[in-house]
C-alpha cells in the first residue's frame, strides 16, 4: 500500500470518528437541554396543582395568572394569595412530586408576613440517605405576600443520572476514539521499523554481493588453472568455494527478493502449464543437488492445467521439496500427490521427515520463523523459504496448509481452484 493511500485512509477515519464524537456530543447536549424542560414543565405542573389544593375549602379563588414562577434552573416560587400552614403544604408537595415522578430532593420555604423574611420549611430527601434540615438561602420576592419557594439542590447531577446512556455512548466513542489514535501510532511505528528493517537488510545484502562476486570469479579463474587441476586436493578445495559461494549468493537473492516483495507485490505473468512436466523438471533438479532423495508423483492424469506464474510455481515446488529433504533424518521418501475435489485441484507435497510439533505447525510460514530441533542447527537459512511460498499462494488466492502425517513426517497442500 502506497503511504500516500494509508495516510489518506488515517486521516478520512479520524475526521470521520471527530465527526461522529462532534455530532454525539451535540445530541447529548441537547438531550440534557430536552430533559432540564421536562423536569421545568413537571414541576410547574407539580407546584400548580399543589397551589390548587390549598386554594381548596378556602373563601379565595385562585389568581387567573400563572402563580408559578421559575427564578432560575432549581428555584421556583408559588404565589397562592392565602395563608397556609407548612405540614400541609409539605404533604402537598411531597404527593404532587410523586405522581409527576419527580424523585429527586427538594427543600422549602415560605414567606413570614409577620417578620418580612423566608423561614426555611425543611430538606424532603428521597434517596436513602436521610439530611437533616441545612441553611440554605432562600432570596425574599418583592411585591408578594403569601407564597412559598422550592428549590432543587442536587437538579444537575438528577438530570445527568437520568442521561446515563448518553454519557455511556459518549465515553464509548471518546474510548474508540483513543484507541483509533493509539493504533494509528503504532501502525505508523511499526511501518517506520519495517521500512528501517528492509533498507538495513538491502544495504548489508547488495555489500555482500560485491566481495562474493569477486570471490566467484577468482575461484572459477582458479580452479581452471593446470596446478590446480593436477592437485585433486586443491581442486576440491576451490570446488567447496565456489559451491559455498553459489550458496550464500542464493541466499542473499532470497533476502533480496524477500525485501522486494514487502515493499512490492510481485508480479506474476499468468501463463497456460502443465503441472506434471514442471514437477518432474524441479524433481531432477532437486536429485541432481540430493541424489539420496526419492520423489515420485502420484496423479491419475498428465493433463492438469492451471494458470499461474512459471517462474514462481517452479521455485515454490523447489523450496517445498528442498525443505522435507533437508529436514528428514533417514533417506528422503516424497511424493506429490495430486488430486481434484469439487473444482478444487489438491498438490499434496507428502515426506517423511522429522515432522512438526503441533504449537509451531501453524507458525512455519511466517517471515524469519525458523523451528529449534535437531536438524535447525544443521540446515542453513533464515526463515524464508516458506514464507515466500505462503506469499505466491496469497498472490494466487491458493489456499496452503500443514499438518503432520500419522506415523511421521509433514504434508503441505497447496489447494487451487480448477475448472476443466
Amino acid at each position: 500500500m502506497k503511504i500516500n493511500k494509508l495516510n489518506s485512509i488515517i486521516l478520512l477515519g479520524l475526521i470521520a470518528i471527530i465527526g461522529i464524537l462532534v455530532a454525539q456530543l451535540l445530541w447529548t447536549r441537547e438531550a440534557f437541554t430536552l430533559e432540564q424542560k421536562k423536569l421545568s414543565q413537571k414541576t410547574h405542573i407539580a407546584l400548580l396543582e399543589v397551589a390548587k389544593k390549598l386554594y381548596e375549602g378556602t373563601n379565595h379563588e385562585l389568581p387567573a395568572q400563572n402563580p408559578v414562577q421559575k427564578i432560575a434552573n432549581d428555584y421556583y416560587i408559588v404565589n397562592v394569595e392565602n395563608d397556609f400552614e407548612p405540614d400541609i403544604l409539605e404533604f402537598y408537595l411531597k404527593t404532587e412530586f410523586k405522581k409527576m415522578n419527580i424523585t429527586t430532593d427538594f427543600e422549602y420555604a415560605m414567606y413570614n408576613c409577620q417578620s418580612d423574611e423566608m423561614v426555611y420549611g425543611n430538606y424532603i430527601s428521597l434517596s436513602k440517605q436521610e439530611k437533616g434540615k441545612q441553611s440554605v438561602y432562600f432570596p425574599k420576592h418583592k411585591n408578594l405576600v403569601y407564597y412559598f419557594a422550592v428549590r432543587f439542590p442536587n437538579e444537575t447531577s438528577y438530570l445527568f443520572s437520568s442521561m446515563r446512556f448518553w454519557f455511556v455512548l459518549s465515553i464509548v466513542l471518546i474510548l474508540i476514539l483513543l484507541i483509533y489514535v493509539y493504533s494509528i501510532f503504532t501502525l505508523l511505528q511499526q511501518k517506520k521499523y519495517s521500512e528501517l528493517q528492509r533498507d538495513f537488510i538491502n544495504n548489508m545484502t547488495h555489500e555482500f554481493k560485491t566481495p562474493l562476486s569477486s570471490i566467484l570469479i577468482a575461484s572459477k579463474y582458479l580452479i581452471e588453472q593446470n596446478p590446480i587441476k593436477e592437485d585433486k586436493k586443491l581442486h576440491t578445495y576451490t570446488d567447496i568455494i565456489i559451491k559455498q559461494s553459489h550458496k550464500l549468493n542464493h541466499h542473499i537473492e532470497k533476502i533480496l527478493n524477500t525485501s522486494k516483495s514487502d515493499y512490492k507485490t510481485l508480479e506474476l505473468k499468468k501463463e497456460s502449464i502443465l503441472i506434471v512436466p514442471v514437477l518432474e523438471e524441479t524433481i531432477e533438479n532437486i536429485v541432481l543437488k540430493y541424489p539420496e532423495a526419492n520423489i515420485k508423483i502420484s496423479s491419475k492424469s498428465n493433463d492438469y492445467k492451471i494458470e499461474t506464474d512459471v517462474f514462481h510455481f517452479t521455485n515454490l515446488v523447489y523450496n517445498l521439496l528442498d525443505n522435507a529433504v533437508k529436514y528428514c533424518n533417514e533417506k528422503p521418501e516424497i511424493t506429490i500427490e495430486i488430486t481434484e475435489e469439487n473444482q478444487v485441484l489438491k498438490l499434496a507435497f507428502i515426506d517423511n521427515g522429522i515432522g512438526i510439533s503441533i504449537k509451531n505447525i501453524s507458525l512455519i510460514f511466517d517471515k524469519f520463523y525458523r523451528i529449534q530441533n535437531e536438524k535447525s542447527n544443521e540446515v542453513n537459512g533464515f526463515g524464508l523459504g516458506l514464507y515466500y511460498v505462503k506469499e505466491i499462494c496469497n498472490l494466487q488466492n491458493w489456499k496452503i496448509k500443514a499438518e503432520n502425517n500419522e506415523i511421521k513426517g509433514v504434508t503441505i497442500t497447496i489447494s487451487i481452484p480448477y475448472k476443466k
